[in-house]
């Protein structure tokens, strides 16, 4: 993938490309945020995944959301900022990333402000769909009946985590679909709100073909990036 790259000018210097993808469950979030990370060179950090790392690791944040989550309790704010936090100290993210799945707060994003700061622009894509396409999306998703992973639009065989068969999710209804939406956007609009009068922000309409929502971000992408450096 062509245009800003890795990095975008700024200045006489390059800064790193640090986006972040908003967007509800069926949005299309995750396959997008795997091309764009794969596209740009980028880790493709998501909360699922940096939670595990964490807690198979040992690390402090880690240990501290094993003993949060065999409570059955939710991760909190503190502990899910010094899980990303130390995931974006790593050398690779240095270049950039792509999140998916942080922030979810608005005080997840305020403090996500404060480890970008001197790491180049933070551009945010928010990804809308309408709710009933969203409903029939997700009432059609695959998954994986060994590891439990969503199937991306690019695997049409067996499960590319794992190997595993991949299968319809039928065990939530229309319903229980629709009223976890409902919850998910209502939660979320302050983080839009949060970052949506920014230079930087990008809503991006993902009621189109995966390859169509790949070329948007891209062109989202490339104004972006340009309008950090004015």
């Amino acid at each position: 993938m062509d245009g800003v790259g890795n990095q975008v000018a700024h200045g006489a210097e390059a800064q790193a490309l640090n986006v972040v993808m908003l967007g509800p469950p069926g949005a299309g979030k995750g396959t997008q945020a795997q091309r764009l990370a794969s596209g740009h060179g980028l880790p493709k950090i998501s909360t699922g995944d940096i939670l595990r790392e964490a807690v198979q690791a040992g690390t402090e944040m880690g240990l501290a959301a094993r003993v949060t989550m065999e409570a059955g309790n939710l991760i909190g704010d503190d502990v899910m900022i010094g899980i990303v936090t130390e995931r974006l100290d790593r050398p690779d993210a240095r270049v950039g990333f792509v999140l998916d799945g942080f922030p979810r707060t608005v005080v997840q994003a305020a403090a996500l402000d404060g480890m970008v700061d001197g790491r180049g622009p933070l551009v945010v894509l928010d990804i809308v769909v309408p709710e009933d396409v969203l409903v029939r999306r997700l009432a059609t998703r695959r998954i994986c009946s060994k590891c439990g992973v969503n199937a991306v639009v690019e695997w049409t065989g067996n499960c590319q985590a794992c190997g595993g068969t991949l299968v319809a999710r039928i065990d939530d209804g229309v319903e229980i679909v629709r009223e976890r939406l409902k919850v998910f956007l209502r939660q979320t609009k302050p983080l839009v709100d949060y970052y949506s009068t920014r230079s930087t922000f990008r809503s991006i309409d993902g009621n189109q073909p995966p390859d169509v929502v790949t070329a948007k971000i891209k062109s989202a992408l490339d104004e972006a990036a340009r309008s950090a450096t004015l």
